[in-house]
């Protein structure tokens, strides 16, 4: 398991953005993590500490995470921390809920075309 000192670097919350600061935090990760800057393994700092170094809250970097682990970003495993999962373990997640929701689809006699377009709607795609 790699470890990151320096996460977030630089990075601070805007405190003046209408973008709530867990968000802000639970999409900075989230764009480490798709451009490598988060390896998989990678452990993220604890809670207070970072917490302390963004100057926020202990509740919002719990948050974000709590976030996180939901999506299958990151996982929580205990005195080792919150580390950052493995992409095949992110999907997994999201494969199982795209089967859940193709089976629906078709019991409720959806085409595949009709299936995509609710799809592109929840994704807000015209």
């Amino acid at each position: 398991m790699s470890s990151t000192a320096d996460f977030p670097g630089t990075w601070k919350p805007n405190a003046t953005s209408t973008v709530a600061l867990f968000e802000q935090l639970r999409l900075q990760v989230i764009h480490q993590v798709d451009n490598g800057v988060l390896a998989p393994g990678t452990r993220l700092p604890a809670v207070r500490a970072l917490a302390e170094r963004l100057d926020v809250a202990p509740h919002t970097v719990a948050r974000a995470y709590k976030e996180l682990e939901a999506a299958g970003i990151v996982a929580t495993r205990g005195r080792n921390g919150t580390v950052v999962c493995a992409r095949d373990e992110r999907l997994e997640g999201l494969s199982d809920a795209a089967a859940a929701y193709a089976a629906t689809a078709k019991a409720q006699g959806a085409t595949f075309a009709e299936a995509v377009k609710l799809l592109a709607a929840a994704y807000d795609v015209p």
